[in-house]
């Protein structure tokens, strides 16, 4: 699952609400509603920076009025989870050792892979 989108002002945790586009041919900085995609050129601000953010002199900022909410998961979020609750909730059938091999470390562990999920094993 992706992790949600964070504030791009440097060392702030939050999460964003809100982003932070510049019209530079119109010297306005418009601040919106989180936008669905990262776009390049913009930048996704928490709801403190999206309030205090000021523009350089003889620029205007228009702000989105109302409340900056966070969005909600996506279909593809909630499929990813539940794919990788299903694939850890999957029996593992044990493999018969080889006669060359130590079961208790084989040579090449089994590895697998779901979507983009994939699942390591541990080191000996």
């Amino acid at each position: 699952m992706r992790s949600p989108r964070r504030c791009s002002r440097n060392a702030c945790p939050r999460q964003a609400v809100a982003t932070l586009t510049y019209v530079y041919n119109e010297s306005t900085a418009v601040v919106g509603p989180l936008a669905a995609f990262a776009e390049p050129h913009t930048y996704d601000l928490c709801e403190q920076h999206a309030r205090s953010l000021t523009a350089p002199r003889g620029w205007d900022v228009v702000r989105h009025e109302g409340e900056f909410e966070p969005p909600p998961p996506t279909t593809d979020d909630l499929v990813a989870l539940a794919e990788a609750v299903r694939e850890a909730a999957r029996p593992v059938a044990p493999r018969p050792p080889q006669d060359d091999q130590d079961p208790r470390h084989p040579q090449n562990p089994p590895t697998g892979r779901r979507g983009h999920l994939r699942v390591i094993p541990p080191n000996h």
